[in-house]
């Protein structure tokens, strides 16, 4: 009997004609062309953005290891500039001894030339902002800004490809991993797959919420009730809101309404960043050991004598093993 396994393209494809005919595919949403560039671009951004805070760390660490002092924060690259741009030396004029300052100088030119073309990147998303009415749409919420609005549309695209919020959560990488076997059911941590820039900015967003938007605020609390080791967790849930916040907007095609989202936050059940310990059921905890009481020591007693115990040895009187009997002598 011939046992040879047969594949080809043919009956490849008739499997899979068969298997869409019976409803088993799962079809895949595939994003326009422009939709796929406004990604790449926004990728580029953040890539970007990368290169220009190494440029400044590495300028930064060049000035503290020779113990020159500059300007903390965002000061040092506009009002402090001057004090930066007078170290600088083009490398073909500098001595055995000042080759940090040719340096420094090849890294100013490599740093202005980033921020300009960070600059035309952000001209150009802003017209593409101004034209796009999701953007504007999903501006409307409360903290969030340009840059996180258009990370959205770009992202969810078609909002009616996503049944439900818990459908765009997974697809966030937003919701805890599940572990299941026989009476055992406990949830990790997020599962974080996705687009992780989303994630990113998307908790970026949700903390920088919480001093402009009160619904951030108060559901902010509502979830760490307080406990400051839930303060994380309660900040990516917040997060996960907000897109979930988005995508109804952008769904329904209707501006910001905290009442609204009070309502539907108050009927969508809570999907936050769990631990193992945190999710643990009551029947898969190990049960703990009952504590020993032991008892109090006694007072110590009082001296008998201060002087020190004879060493044991010639002249001093024979131990005796305790549990054994002694022998006697032999006689000789």
């Amino acid at each position: 009997m011939d046992k040879t396994k047969h594949k080809t393209d043919r009956d490849d494809a008739l499997k899979l004609a068969k298997m869409a005919v019976m409803g088993v595919l799962t079809p895949v949403h595939v994003p326009k062309p422009e939709i796929r560039e406004q990604r790449a671009i926004i990728k580029y951004r953040k890539n970007l953005d990368g290169r220009i805070n190494r440029i400044k760390n590495g300028i930064r660490s060049s000035f503290a290891n020779r113990g020159i002092e500059i300007d903390s924060g965002a000061r040092a690259w506009h009002t402090g500039r001057v004090h930066i741009d007078s170290f600088r030396t083009p490398i073909t004029l500098c001595n055995a001894d000042d080759l940090w300052k040719g340096q420094l100088d090849l890294e100013l030119t490599q740093l202005d030339a980033l921020t300009a073309e960070m600059q035309a990147v952000e001209d150009r998303l802003e017209l593409f902002a101004a034209d796009n009415a999701m953007i504007q749409l999903v501006m409307t919420i409360p903290g969030v800004g340009r840059k996180t609005a258009e990370l959205l549309v770009a992202i969810i695209d078609a909002p009616h490809r996503f049944k439900s919020a818990r459908h765009l959560s997974s697809y966030l990488g937003l919701t805890p991993k599940q572990y299941q076997s026989g009476e055992t059911d406990g949830n990790g941590r997020i599962s974080k797959r996705g687009p992780k820039l989303a994630r990113t900015m998307l908790l970026e967003c949700a903390w920088v919420s919480l001093r402009y938007n009160d619904w951030s605020k108060k559901t902010f609390e509502r979830i760490h009730g307080g406990s400051k080791t839930r303060r994380k967790k309660a900040g990516i849930a917040l997060a996960r809101k907000i897109a979930v916040v988005a995508w109804a907007m952008m769904r329904d095609q209707k501006a910001w309404d905290p009442n609204r989202a009070l309502q539907e936050s108050a009927a969508e059940p809570e999907i936050q960043e769990l631990t193992t310990e945190d999710t643990e059921t009551q029947e898969s905890k190990p049960k703990r050991k009952a504590k020993l009481i032991r008892a109090k020591p006694h007072a110590p007693g009082p001296v008998i004598s201060d002087e020190p115990k004879q060493r044991s040895g010639r002249g001093s009187k024979p131990t005796r093993r305790r549990g054994s009997a002694r022998r006697a002598p032999l006689k000789t």
